[in-house]
């Protein structure tokens, strides 16, 4: 956020991290970018636009009454809908939907028509989910052209250009999902697509398994590949072979994901309308083509009274919430008409939860516990009941949706259902931000961490119930915040008490098989699908993966996302485009030869550096930093790289004295023998406040820069642990893993929205 930017006065108990996000990406602002609305003129302002849509059911309806009803709700920080209807509520756009599905067929036609589609609900602030599992695969004959077919994976490169374009204004980045079915027989092509970080950055991906691919792995089957254009088979593969590929890719990138296609389906509240192929970007939603998720979260937190769960005023919210979602429906201001036909059809809803580890630290129950998991049902399936009293109330008086006939509510018990869906369990990155509340059912990802303030210093800060469990301890200090930031969990502190690191655990320190049965627990009580990370420590092996795998179906799961701490090795060049090279832009196996280092210039038995020659040629590169622009020199003699010279557009100060320094040495390092691969390792991954996005690379800061320039003069690789580029480009803020997508909670960015 930009240091002059000023936070907006609010008499609301809200945080300063929620203050930046609502001044960053919510409230209003005047042609030279300055804010101009109050979160309390947020709040009216959504609560009225959605109240409104009362009228049309209710031509007496008193509007005023009911927005304040919402405004109470929202302000109070119990509920919150989601961000495009935060954002877009009452404004020209009034586009309110999170994210869409929509039909990629086998023809050209079709294909580059739901790119445009794509592009208008992208700059609308939605995102997008396809399936390109009925795209013919690559090499099969296209009749009309005589020549043969590129396949899904090339067509997914023109979505993730258009949306690499569109940018969403800069409020919401663009997001897609993208699904192959596991029968596909490009599947294995898909599976290791995002292994080159250089291509479909702008996609999630997942695996669409099938009944009858899971039972083949049981047995050790094999299992058939067919293709979508014509049905027919086309080979047989071994299940166990796609599964370790899955894993195996899983377990380096965290990618693919994996849904339960024919598990989704038999969940399907309108099976007659068609089957679902897709979800949403973050893979909580399955949809229809052409139909909206219209989300929102309750906040548990707000409702712990004494110890006790407090399910009177639970159910209040629940049934506010539900109407308010539903209103949502008619006072969208949908993209595309099919949206709108398909979204009006089936009135899906989905009504989720955040705080939920709040809540458990309340109770004084463990997130990683069989009293968690108890909660966990108890609260969804109370939610879930609550919800449908509700939607069955709002449909005896406005109707049932339009597609009730034949849907499975289509029986005598349920003659009433305003909403195909009511509950989805969605991520909550930024309203949960601002609610201050854990996000959707993670546990805490952190007890402390190091937030950095608008002036730039960095201060240690905790969880709010972790501070004053420690001052009720008498063991609070500065200095203990400061130590378990940087350790990440208190599980090793011996002067914290037992019964205090029992409850506050963080999502490191909960297993694998914890995280399953938590997320297991609240799909038993959620219509659409449940969406979480399930965290592995970076030593886990490939077999910890696979077995997490098949317990997720085995707990009857619709999906899984799983983030391996440490992985994601990313690739900051490609500079080769030859084949032999497009192979060493992947992260280098240890058996794999490493490269040589070149001998040292000896004098004397002492290294020296050799003479610099006369003429020396090179080239000068400029790079895009946080700070300005930079300008690199890489210098050559006749023997190999000699020299660096690198200034910033504005000559003099501290950071030109730096930056004369760092060449100066590097200069030395490259006339001493040192490789260049050796001096592109040690500058690259250096951060400053300020990283910067570059054509699609983050610049970390100049001495990343001048690694980006190095590497590319020597025609080398260098890889970035994930460690070192999990920062916010926004901020600078390291990015947590939550529910598939990499979340800032300091200043709001998510890469997913």
């Amino acid at each position: 956020m930009d240091k002059k930017m000023q936070l907006p006065k609010t008499n609301l108990p809200l945080t300063q991290n929620a203050l930046v996000v609502l001044a960053k990406r919510y409230l209003r602002k005047d042609e030279n970018g300055n804010v101009i609305e109050t979160p309390e003129d947020m709040f009216k302002r959504v609560a009225h636009a959605v109240a409104s849509s009362d009228s049309i059911y209710d031509k007496t309806a008193d509007i005023s009454v009911l927005a304040s009803v919402f405004y109470e709700e929202m302000t109070s920080m119990r509920f919150l809908p989601n961000s495009p209807t935060l954002m877009n509520a009452g404004r020209e756009l009034g586009q309110l939907s999170a994210c869409f599905v929509l039909p990629v067929e086998d023809a050209i036609e079709s294909i580059f028509e739901t790119v445009k589609h794509t592009a208008m609900i992208h700059k609308s602030g939605g995102g997008t989910g396809f399936s390109f599992s009925r795209i013919r695969p690559e090499g099969d004959p296209v009749k009309t052209t005589h020549g043969v077919a590129s396949g899904p994976i090339s067509f997914m490169t023109i979505f993730d250009v258009a949306t690499e374009t569109i940018k969403q204004g800069g409020t919401r980045r663009g997001a897609n999902m993208g699904i192959l079915r596991v029968d596909h027989p490009d599947i294995e092509k898909f599976i290791t697509c995002k292994t080159k970080t250089d291509r479909l950055n702008n996609f999630n991906i997942s695996v669409a398994l099938t009944e009858e691919f899971m039972w083949a792995v049981e047995r050790g089957d094999d299992y058939a590949l067919k293709n979508p254009r014509t049905g027919e088979e086309v080979r047989r593969i071994s299940a166990k072979h796609i599964f370790d590929l899955i894993v195996e890719s899983a377990w380096s990138s965290g990618e693919p994901g994996i849904v339960f296609l024919d598990r989704i389906n038999r969940s399907n509240p309108t099976p007659q309308l068609g089957e679902i192929e897709s979800t949403n970007p973050c893979g909580e939603q399955p949809l229809l083509p052409y139909e909206s998720c219209n989300l929102g979260s309750i906040n548990l937190a707000k409702f712990v009274k004494a110890g006790e769960i407090d399910y009177e005023s639970l159910s209040e919210t629940v049934h506010k919430a539900v109407h308010f979602l539903d209103n949502v429906i008619d006072a969208n201001r949908f993209p595309l008409p099919q949206i709108r036909e398909n979204t009006l059809r089936t009135r899906k809803i989905g009504l989720g939860i955040m705080g939920f580890a709040d809540m458990l630290i309340s109770l004084g129950i463990p997130y990683n516990s069989d009293g968690a998991i108890l909660v966990a049902e108890e609260v969804m399936s109370f939610i879930d009941r609550e919800s449908k009293r509700k939607s069955a109330e709002l449909a005896q008086k406005r109707g049932n949706f339009p597609a009730y006939k034949g849907s499975i509510y289509d029986r005598p018990e349920t003659p009433f259902m305003r909403n195909a869906t009511t509950t989805t369990i969605a991520p909550t990155g930024t309203i949960s931000m601002i609610a201050g509340a854990s996000s959707g059912i993670e546990p805490l990802f952190a007890i402390s961490y190091i937030k950095r303030v608008l002036d730039g210093t960095e201060l240690a800060e905790a969880h709010p119930l972790f501070l004053k469990a420690v001052q009720r301890a008498g063991i609070y200090s500065e200095e203990l915040l400061e130590r378990i930031a940087q350790a990440g969990s208190i599980q090793g502190f011996k002067e914290i008490p037992e019964e205090i690191k029992r409850v506050f655990v963080t999502s490191m320190d909960v297993s694998p098989d914890d995280h399953i049965a938590i997320q297991a627990a609240f799909q038993r009580h959620t219509d659409n699908a449940v969406s979480k990370t399930i965290n592995f420590p970076e030593n886990a092996t490939k077999d910890a993966i696979r077995r997490a795998y098949s317990l997720a179906w085995h707990q009857g799961l619709k999906g899984i996302t799983i983030y391996r701490y440490g992985s994601r090795p990313v690739q900051v060049l490609n500079l080769k485009k030859d084949e032999k090279d497009d192979k060493q832009t992947q992260a280098q196996p240890a058996s794999q030869p490493q490269p040589v280092e070149e001998q040292p210039y000896v004098s004397n038995g002492k290294i020296v550096p050799r003479p610099r020659p006369v003429r020396t040629t090179g080239v000068t590169e400029r790079v895009r930093t946080g700070c300005g622009y930079l300008y690199v020199t890489v210098n050559r003699d006749d023997q190999d790289l000699c020299e660096v010279f690198a200034q910033m557009g504005k000559a003099g100060g501290c950071a030109a004295c730096q930056i004369e320094a760092e060449s100066r040495l590097i200069s030395l390092a490259l006339r001493s023998g040192i490789s260049t691969q050796a001096i592109v390792k040690q500058l690259a991954g250096i951060r400053c406040p300020s990283p910067i996005w570059q054509e699609g690379q983050q610049i970390l800061s100049c001495p990343d820069a001048m690694a980006r320039v190095l590497a590319a003069a020597a025609q080398v690789n260098v890889q970035r642990k994930m460690d070192d580029i999990k920062l916010c480009p926004e901020c600078g803020a390291t990015m947590e893993p939550e529910s598939g997508c990499m979340v800032c909670r300091s200043c709001g960015f998510s890469r997913c929205s």
